[in-house]
């Protein structure tokens, strides 16, 4: 059986995530979302709201997948599950030109590969970032993210 992770913050998850993981889903027997945390980084949601917020995201898509919270290497964490391949969703070079090192890190560390998909140009624009900052000035985001996330959206922003 092979099996693919899928690892990112989620912060929150957004259609090109849904995207990418949804294709992984395609070419894997099974995938794992790794919804990773990282001290250094301010999050707008908390580590169990992110995984769920996926968890909804990903089941209202109808995309079969695991998902778990990852404290520690994603390397480690894909090695440990056996896991064929780390998949990661490209936007462009400058993904690439990020992801690249990272890839070749991961291999060095534990032998497992880096298998990068290519997001759909319709979704390239959208990140977690911009979806966080267009909402706190009541933009729309209704087709940036799935409806549950754009309601824990609004809710966090209206605190």
């Amino acid at each position: 059986m092979s099996i693919a992770v899928c690892p990112g913050s989620f912060d929150p998850i957004t259609y090109g995530h849904v995207d990418v993981i949804k294709r992984a889903a395609t070419m894997f027997d099974s995938v794992i979302v790794a919804v990773s945390t990282n001290s250094a980084k301010r999050y707008m949601f908390t580590d169990a709201e992110r995984v769920q917020l996926a968890r909804e995201a990903l089941a209202a898509a109808g995309v079969e997948a695991e998902v778990e919270l990852v404290g520690g290497l994603i390397a480690e964490f894909a090695a440990e599950r056996g896991a064929a391949a780390i998949v990661k969703g490209l936007r462009g070079t400058a993904d690439y030109d990020a992801e690249v090192a990272m890839a070749l890190l991961n291999r060095h560390l534990t032998g497992v590969e880096t298998v990068f998909v290519m997001g759909d140009p319709a979704l390239n624009h959208i990140a977690s970032a911009f979806t966080k900052e267009i909402a706190a000035y009541g933009g729309n985001i209704d087709d940036l993210v799935p409806a549950n996330v754009a309601c824990a959206i609004r809710g966090k922003v209206k605190k």
